[in-house]
C-alpha cells in the first residue's frame, strides 16, 4: 500500500496529493469565484497557468457561467 502524502495547495481553490502513481486533485465547487476578464464566467479555481508539481505538470481551470442557459422543452 502506497505511504500517504501531506495535502498541498496550487494556484486558488486547488489542493492536491499524490499518493504513489496517483494524483487526486480537489476543488471546493462551493466557492463563488471570481468573475473572467469577460465576465462571461465565474473562475471557482486555477491553478494560474501549468505549475510544476513533482516530477509532473498541471494546468486546471474551474469555472462556472455567469448566466445559466434555460433549456427550451422540445
Amino acid at each position: 500500500m502506497a505511504k500517504s502524502a501531506a495535502t498541498k495547495t496550487v494556484g486558488t481553490n486547488v489542493e492536491y496529493v499524490i499518493e504513489g502513481d496517483i494524483l487526486t486533485i480537489k476543488v471546493d465547487l462551493s466557492e463563488k469565484g471570481s468573475p473572467s476578464n469577460s465576465g462571461k464566467t465565474f473562475i471557482l479555481a486555477s491553478t494560474g497557468g501549468n505549475k510544476n508539481i513533482g516530477d509532473v505538470f498541471i494546468g486546471l481551470n474551474v469555472y462556472r457561467y455567469a448566466d445559466k442557459k434555460k433549456k427550451k422543452d422540445k
